[in-house]
């Protein structure tokens, strides 16, 4: 039987002491959530949810909003005074950093993963936040990068779903015609996240890596090589100019792109969903016709990772060291089970279900999730809208969800290295023919060498 760890001797007296507490009087404590979805329409639904759980369960819940870019220094201010919440809702960014801090309880996390069962989880949203004995925190919700293509022109042309570099290179080839038609719009505006995510997510495809175990190793020069010459063939298939998110929607939205990548969150647009950003490509703004012609890909590879990757942004809830934990793992489990498809339809378009199902019915959330309303000036479930085979699509991608660092331990060096922006600059060199590959691999390593 393994030793229990502080933690677990903490939880076990707190536990003891609680029972004796609740002997003594009827009234089960309350337990605090921070939650970062903290827009109105989204707090209102997570204080419903919040009262449900306590109608079923006696047991009450603050739900207090806290932004995003205030997380980090609220949560260290908080352990230091002693004053965490019970659960917080939080990004991947700070799921392993947070267990070493002491910040949050991984074995709290880890028990309550178990018990929901480890096989009804998406792996790639745990392997994210794997520890060596079990989990940081519990998945929530995620979702993942994805290549939206004109799967219509596909069909017509004969081609293969854009699923590899060579895919994607024979459908620029087959498709590009400017300007009636470009064959892609990259990324290439090099101070805009955008082009960081997006070239993340080409490099993740080819196991391309700045960090490894022991923290910064460079790049290897022949999978970045490969990640060069195939974003140039992007680049070169992209309209002139510093391009980004608003120009590859409003293209692909005009009809005048055959693949972009981009986030879930333009699903709902797509469908003619969203007043401010409706489709183009025909006289109808509130017309589905352009998500009918639309396929996607998530698991994308290139020619040095056959197996390929989905770049995925994954959500948790951690269990704090303060926490009363029998308490703050019930309303987890609640809200990972019973109150599952509430919990998904706070942003389903974003939020898609990190849990497939019980051990019982192995797709259950996944359905309810595929017949929730997406949209804001029109509802409609992404049932309605996309096929099966893509909705399986979109959620699949979180079987393989990857990050730089993740695996490694070396996530926050990795962002640093990201948030830099050196690696947009130096790729941006290469597109424009100012830099050879095997150079602008060694600029790169050099200028990212300095970065701690």
């Amino acid at each position: 039987m393994p030793v229990k760890s502080p933690n677990t001797l903490s939880r076990l007296l707190t536990t003891a002491a609680l029972g004796i507490v609740l002997c003594a009087g009827p009234a089960a404590a309350d337990i605090r959530f921070w939650t970062t979805e903290e827009q109105p329409e989204r707090l209102a639904k997570q204080k419903e949810m919040a009262e449900a759980f306590e109608a079923e369960t006696g047991i009450g819940v603050e739900v207090i909003p806290v932004s995003e870019s205030d997380l980090g220094t609220r949560a260290t201010a908080a352990f230091a005074a002693g004053d965490l919440p019970d659960v917080i809702y939080h990004t991947l960014q700070y799921a392993l950093p947070w267990v070493e801090a002491g910040i949050l309880d991984a074995e709290a996390a880890t028990e309550v993963i178990d018990e929901l069962g480890t096989g009804t989880f998406a792996p790639g949203a745990l392997d994210m936040a794997k520890t060596d004995d079990g989990w940081a925190s519990v998945p929530v919700d995620g979702w993942t990068q994805m290549i939206v293509y004109r799967k219509d022109l596909f069909d017509e042309a004969g081609l293969e779903p854009p699923t590899t570099f060579a895919a994607v290179t024979a459908a620029i080839e087959a498709l590009h015609n400017p300007p009636e038609m470009f064959g892609f719009v990259a990324a290439t505006k090099v101070d805009e996240n955008f082009m960081s995510q997006v070239l993340e997510h080409v490099f993740l495809a080819n196991g391309a890596t700045p960090v490894g175990p022991d923290g910064f190793m460079g790049f290897d020069e022949k999978k970045t090589v490969e990640v060069l010459e195939f974003y140039k063939v992007l680049a070169d298939a992209s309209p002139e100019g510093e391009l980004y998110w608003d120009q590859s929607r409003s293209l692909y939205f005009a009809g005048d792109a055959a693949m972009i990548i981009w986030s879930p969150f333009i699903l709902d647009e797509l469908a003619g969903l969203r007043d401010s950003a409706p489709p183009t490509i025909n006289e109808d703004p509130t017309s589905a016709a352009l998500a009918s012609m639309t396929g996607i890909v998530t698991n994308f590879a290139g020619p040095s990772n056959p197996d390929g990757a989905a770049w995925g942004d994954i959500r948790y809830f951690g269990i704090t060291a303060d926490a009363d934990f029998d308490e703050a793992q019930e309303f987890i489990k609640y809200s990972m089970d019973t109150g599952y498809t509430q919990t998904l339809s706070i942003a389903p378009e974003g939020k898609f279900p990190v849990r497939r199902g019980t051990q019982d019915d192995p797709t259950a959330f996944v359905d309810a999730w595929s017949k929730l309303d997406v949209g804001v000036d029109r509802k409609a479930p992404l049932s309605e809208l996309y096929a099966a085979s893509m909705i399986d699509e979109i959620v699949g991608g979180l079987d393989v969800a990857q990050r730089w660092g993740v695996k490694d331990g070396q996530l926050a060096l990795a962002s640093k290295i990201i948030n830099s922006q050196a690696i947009n600059r130096v790729v941006r060199e290469y597109i424009d023919g100012n830099i050879s590959g095997p150079d602008a691999v060694k600029k790169m390593n050099e200028e990212l060498a300095g970065i701690e």
